[in-house]
């Protein structure tokens, strides 16, 4: 395992990248109503990161189970958990949700993050399963601190989901980031506090909980990129890339220009 550690211009640099994807999914943001597909959520978004002088990441991002991702964005709608492909046949219906994840290569450095939406009005159990998980990724963030370990961070969402009943997917997990989108450590969502690779100062990493309503049992689609649960009830995905600090972290990526138009989760 190689963990590459970050000066401050690198930070800097990677901070821009992943302000470009709160950006993105902020003008998302605008477009995510019933009636509208998730292909053309993605041609916004290709057009939107491309007009910024950056690249998306995912773009033809390598699979070493199938063919390289087709699209800008990754667009996981209710039982998708992740890596959902936008198509012309997915169209958003009322109480639907919708999980954008979202790269961006700007300046030789990736910025990465996650936001699941609401399709108009949700049922009140759904949007606890996505208030949770939100939480859950702020608080993780909040032990990831210089001298703490992964297991920490995966000890605080796993502590939070389960205790409401939920699934916390182990297939999955986050990732260390920087020149490449994904970096050594992996970073899971489950865990034990004190234990994993130690968290170091200038060390840049992506959290994110990819929670279900249900059970965790996951499966892959024939495309070998979507991901759903099993039992076919809803998963929640948030994310966000971060700078570990000696004191507390510093989140790269931002929900704060989204929020100002689907308001924050409550």
């Amino acid at each position: 395992m190689t963990i590459y550690l970050k000066t401050e211009d690198e930070i800097d640099r990677m901070r821009r990248a992943n302000r470009l994807v709160g950006l993105t999914l902020a003008e998302l943001a605008k477009h995510i109503k019933p009636g509208v597909t998730t292909l053309q959520l993605d041609k916004i978004a290709g057009e939107f990161i491309r007009d910024h002088g950056a690249e998306p990441t995912f773009l033809n991002f390598p699979n070493p189970y199938g063919g390289p991702f087709p699209a800008n964005i990754c667009t996981s709608v209710n039982d998708v958990v992740v890596h959902g492909v936008p198509d012309s046949n997915t169209v958003l219906r009322e109480g639907d949700i919708i999980s954008i994840d979202c790269g961006t290569l700007l300046d030789g450095f990736n910025g990465d993050s996650c936001y699941t939406f609401c399709v108009g009005e949700v049922t009140p159990e759904v949007r606890k399963l996505l208030k949770t998980t939100h939480e859950a990724l702020m608080r993780a963030i909040g032990v990831a601190t210089a001298g703490h370990h992964v297991g920490d961070i995966g000890s605080t969402v796993q502590d939070i989901c389960e205790a409401e009943g939920y699934g916390v997917v182990r297939e999955l997990t986050g990732h260390g980031i920087g020149k490449k989108m994904h970096e050594d450590p992996m970073v899971p969502n489950y865990g034990r506090r004190g234990n994993g690779t130690l968290l170091k100062s200038g060390m840049c990493i992506a959290i994110e909980p990819m929670i279900t309503m249900g059970d965790r049992a996951i499966y892959l689609m024939p495309d070998r990129w979507t991901v759903r649960t099993r039992d076919g009830k809803p998963a929640a995905h948030y994310e966000h890339t971060i700078a570990i600090r000696k004191g507390q972290a510093e989140i790269l990526s931002s929900f704060e220009e989204l929020e100002k138009i689907v308001g924050k989760i409550s």
